[in-house]
């Protein structure tokens, strides 16, 4: 698995600092779980929870999917991972996941959000939350994704440490 983390540049227009701070959290996520084993990726290195490295990778694909294509694009795109009656599929059944699929997917779910994020015309754009019914503009989800993906990057970080010591990036 190959990284590019380009860092967000100190200066630019709104869209492209929101687009340049997801993409660098994007990025980081992969970071975290480059150069481990399946097994690693796997690995629970905080039980009880079910938290792995690779639920998390699954997770954010499923999140890219809800918010870009969902929510964003209006689209019939249903979870891939869970369902109403398995709520944490995507981080309880990693054990015999494909690591390959699993990577292939989160990467397809992120180019497939920065095609709909390209085509919209500026952030005051809107949609709807299915979940909710909520209006939520483009500007909110780009922001919201950020959060997002920094606040599992954190696990991420303290599972990578976890699983074999590495710390930084």
């Amino acid at each position: 698995m190959t990284t590019e983390r380009i860092a967000p540049p100190y200066v630019a227009g709104e869209r492209e600092m929101l687009t340049s701070w997801l993409d660098w959290h994007r990025e980081t996520l992969a970071l975290k779980c480059a150069g481990l084993s399946e097994a690693r990726l796997r690995e629970r290195a905080a039980p009880p929870s079910t938290l792995s490295l690779l639920g998390l990778v699954r997770h954010m694909a499923e999140v890219e999917r809800a918010w870009f294509r969902r929510t964003l694009a209006g689209e019939d795109a249903p979870p891939i991972y869970y369902g109403p009656d398995d709520p944490d599929g995507d981080f309880d059944h990693v054990d015999t996941a494909s690591v390959s699929e699993a990577f292939a997917t989160w990467r397809a779910e992120v180019e497939y959000a920065r095609k709909i994020v390209a085509a919209q015309p500026d952030l005051e754009v809107t949609g709807v939350n299915k979940r909710t019914g909520k209006t939520v503009s483009l500007r909110w989800i780009l922001v919201h994704m950020i959060e997002e993906y920094a606040r599992h990057n954190g696990h991420a970080d303290i599972l990578r440490e976890r699983i074999d010591g590495s710390t930084g990036v």
